[in-house]
């Protein structure tokens, strides 16, 4: 036997069955039980499955599915002249109009999205976090906590000596507990990672490349409004605390800047105009004229004659 011969026995379709390829009126029958009248359209096509076996391919005229067909498969046993049902599907097309992948609720997350109420969880091995504290819950035996820790485990001890059960807690001395009674406890923490993420979409927003920037008379460093941050980001980044800035309450880059600026355009103190009228200075007035106010001269040039008056 030739390989031609045997691939060709492999690959044979077989041909459709002429009860179960004339049995359209009971396909359609089962479509419309499916669906219902007048969605179900013309007969598009049939296809053989196997021996005895036809798949009838109706349109669906339901709007919204365009493209999309009914696929009844229809059957029949060996030797027997009754044709019977073995499913009904509504399949797609080569052009029918299909949802979009589906994608998981965290890669469609925007920012914004979340209401009152929403809540947020985060994968445990989120790499935008890392662990509050680090090292293992128990110190080194060497190190100076680890001393400590033994001496409050012995009185412990001998305080708890008539407690048959201690209740479970963190073990005194150790990292956990001191960093909860320093208060500075969190589970987690941001990592170098997430520190990026956000640092890269506040420069975005709030950056020295903005429009905004790029007019402004100075930048965010020399401002007064600025708020400075703590850690490592207040070495990039500040709050605005300018009630008119665009930015008023959010975090801006340094190299930020706007026309909010606190000595951008200081404005001159204002200064009084004088009256056209003074009636602020108090006038004196003499009660007798002066000397020298009348014609005559007080004191004369020279010797007067007597003119004989007594």
């Amino acid at each position: 036997m030739s390989a031609a011969t045997t691939r060709s026995r492999t690959a044979r379709i077989p041909a459709p069955d002429r009860l179960c390829a004339e049995a359209v009126d009971l396909a359609r029958e089962a479509a419309e039980e499916a669906a219902w009248p007048g969605v179900v359209g013309e007969h598009v096509a049939l296809v053989s499955e196997g021996d005895r076996v036809v798949t009838h391919y109706f349109e669906c005229e339901e709007p919204g599915y365009r493209g999309w067909r009914w696929a009844v498969t229809v059957a029949r046993a060996s030797r027997a002249k009754n044709v019977t049902l073995d499913e009904t599907v509504l399949l797609p097309g080569s052009d029918a109009l299909l949802a979009p992948e589906w994608v998981p609720w965290s890669e469609r997350l925007r920012p914004g999205d979340m209401g009152p109420g929403d809540l947020l969880p985060t994968e445990a091995e989120d790499p935008r976090l890392e662990p509050g504290y680090t090292g293992e819950d128990e110190p080194l035996p060497n190190s100076a906590v680890s001393e400590v820790s033994q001496e409050l485990a012995a009185l412990v001890d001998v305080e708890d000596a008539e407690l048959t059960v201690r209740p479970a807690g963190t073990s005194r001395g150790s990292i956990a507990s001191v960093a909860e009674e320093l208060g500075t406890r969190r589970a987690r923490v941001l990592s170098r990672y997430g520190l990026r993420l956000a640092a890269d979409r506040w420069d975005e927003e709030f950056g020295a490349k903005t429009p905004m920037a790029q007019a402004a008379p100075a930048s965010c460093v020399s401002c007064a409004f600025l708020v400075p941050m703590a850690g490592s980001l207040k070495q990039a980044f500040g709050v605005c605390a300018n009630e008119f800035a665009p930015a008023d309450g959010r975090v801006v880059s340094l190299a930020y800047g706007c026309g909010g600026h606190s000595e951008a355009a200081v404005m001159p103190k204002t200064k009084p105009t004088p009256h056209a009228l003074d009636t602020l200075q108090v006038d004196d007035y003499s009660l007798r004229p002066a000397d020298d106010s009348g014609s005559v001269p007080a004191v004369a040039d020279g010797a007067t004659e007597d003119l004989g008056h007594s």
